[in-house]
């Protein structure tokens, strides 16, 4: 071929017309070799450029993925920051600021819900790892996944700063919530201090039911306290530990008490028989003591003295039922209505002691006052010229406001002398002795009012 048509064939180049039908047949099967080869996917044919196309479009949407993801998680991360931040703000204040911020998360998480759609949008829109990737669909994905990256660090700036404003409130949200630790710790010592002192009684023979129940009661507020802050608030969870500690405490305190409580309870049964008895004793000296009163003077001086005997018994027997009872609830540990009982008991002995001895002490007075009358005057009179003397100190005329009683008082004192002298053989020598006894306590007045007024 090359023989016939080459260079060195007569006519020297070829040019001729005949050798131009010769090269274009040439030309012609060269070219078709040629697209055979580019169509069969020979190098550097036009498959090869468009799949180096392909391949880099591929690309930069999975970098814009990637992007894109890193981008999400860091708001996600930054939100459940800012959400524990809100939370605590939100535990600790009860303030206008502290609602107002709560307002403005929830915004803000209205606005990242809204991004983050857009972003899963983007993300599930085309499959970037298909065998077979249209450029123009990746080129979109692409696209779409940058704005969603933009859109999410918006979000994260917004975030940012939201959470720089709240640092005011959170400082002082954590300052409140440092309290909350120790006040819950001091509640729970508190219960099990209580609940040892508890188990120590019972071991010891003592029920202490009362306690037991007062103590149950702490037990829903425990549940609470340990549900914490975040669901009560700071300040009622500080309220609740401080209750429950305080009333912990008093349980704890009484449990401890309760062993010499009881002792002292026994005690003072004991004592309380004793002064039964004693009362007994002294009543058989009140029916000689009337019987003297009724033969040597007026009716008068005795007359309110008539039921002592009377109550007295009345009193004692009343005071064993009593006594009775206070053992009782002892045995049964109420305590009580144990102490109840046996202040009853004490009131009962004092009133029947005074009742016995007011007998006694009658005829005493009456037979001094019968002995010697005079005395009882003098000092009557001492104490109406010694409050005299006082209310005249420094002055030449006596303040109506002393002189007025003491004038007053002088007058009782001569018409008590005067009924006295009066009376013949059995004068009312008690309405005597009252009456001079309201002498001094009105000149005693007298005294404490110029006193007062210095």
């Amino acid at each position: 071929m090359w023989c016939r048509f080459g260079i060195g064939e007569a006519g020297g180049v070829p040019g001729g017309r005949g050798d131009r039908r010769e090269w274009a047949w040439i030309g012609r099967v060269w070219l078709s070799r040629e697209r055979g080869v580019r169509v069969a996917g020979g190098g550097g044919g036009r498959g090869g450029w468009w799949r180096q196309r392909s391949e880099g479009q591929r690309a930069g949407a999975k970098a814009a993925r990637d992007a894109a993801q890193e981008a999400f998680y860091e708001l996600d991360s930054t939100q459940r920051d800012v959400q524990l931040a809100v939370e605590t703000v939100r535990a600790a204040e009860d303030s206008g600021a502290a609602r107002q911020a709560l307002n403005d998360f929830q915004d803000i998480s209205a606005r990242i819900d809204q991004v983050t759609v857009a972003y899963l949008a983007a993300l599930d829109a085309s499959d970037l790892d298909a065998p077979e990737l249209d450029p123009a669909v990746a080129s979109r994905a692409q696209q779409q996944l940058e704005q969603a990256r933009r859109e999410l660090a918006a979000k994260q700036t917004e975030l940012t700063n939201f959470l720089q404003r709240l640092q005011p409130l959170l400082q002082h949200a954590e300052a409140q919530l440092i309290r909350v630790t120790p006040a819950v710790e001091k509640a729970k010592r508190a219960l099990l201090g209580a609940t040892a002192a508890l188990d120590a009684v019972r071991a010891a023979g003592l029920t202490a039911d009362d306690l037991a129940a007062r103590l149950a009661q702490l037990a829903p507020e425990l549940g609470r306290l340990n549900e914490g802050a975040a669901r009560h608030g700071v300040a009622g969870t500080l309220q609740r530990a401080e209750d429950v500690a305080q009333r912990a405490d008093a349980v704890r305190s009484a449990a401890e008490q309760l062993p010499e409580r009881a002792r002292e309870i026994d005690r003072r049964l004991a004592s309380l028989r004793t002064r039964i008895q004693a009362l007994e004793t002294k009543a058989g000296t009140v029916e000689p003591a009337l019987s003297e009163l009724r033969r040597r003077f007026s009716a008068a001086c005795w007359q309110d003295l008539q039921r002592v005997p009377a109550q007295t018994a009345e009193a004692v027997r009343t005071a064993r039922q009593q006594l009775t009872e206070a053992a009782r609830a002892r045995d049964e540990q109420r305590w009580p209505d144990a102490t109840t009982a046996i202040g009853t008991v004490r009131a009962l002995l004092e009133t029947a002691d005074g009742s016995v001895a007011a007998v006694s002490e009658r005829l005493r007075q009456l037979n001094e006052v019968e002995h010697d009358p005079h005395q009882e005057i003098e000092r009557a009179r001492f104490a109406v010229r010694d409050a005299q003397r006082l209310a005249m100190a420094g002055r030449q005329a006596p303040d109506p406001r002393h002189a007025a009683p003491l004038d007053e008082a002088v007058a009782r004192l001569d018409r008590a002398v005067a009924s006295l002298d009066a009376a013949g053989r059995h004068p009312d020598y008690w309405h005597f002795l009252t009456e001079l006894a309201a002498v001094r306590e009105s000149a005693a007045q007298v005294v404490a009012m110029i006193r007062g007024t210095h």
